[in-house]
């Protein structure tokens, strides 16, 4: 897990993202994923960028089917950003800095 990115699974989602008191990414993505491997330094600068302001995590979907099923991730890196336990916002594919820094200050 890299730093300011905790992974999330199946089981701990709901109290992890949907019940948090600040705003959530959820990163999900798989480790065979080269889109994936590419946006997550970009990630993790913007969880030292946002840090207490924004909870930042990763979902593996091959670990965990649940949730990304539930959400109907198609494709990957999908990152969807929650808010009071709600769907906001949500980015498919690999986007630059700015978009996501754009997404993620509309939350705040």
């Amino acid at each position: 897990m890299a730093e300011g990115v905790m992974d999330i699974d199946d089981n701990g989602f709901e109290a992890e993202v949907l019940k948090s008191d600040i705003p959530v990414l959820v990163d999900f993505w798989a480790p065979w994923c080269g889109p994936c491997k590419a946006i997550a330094p970009t990630v993790e600068q913007l969880a030292k960028d946002f840090v207490g302001k924004i909870k930042f995590t990763k979902c593996n979907v091959d670990d965990n089917p649940i949730t990304p099923a539930k959400y109907g991730i198609r494709a990957i890196p999908t990152l969807i950003f929650f808010k009071g336990g709600e769907v906001a916002d949500q980015i498919t594919g690999m986007v630059a800095k700015a978009k996501l820094e754009e997404a993620i200050n509309k939350l705040l």
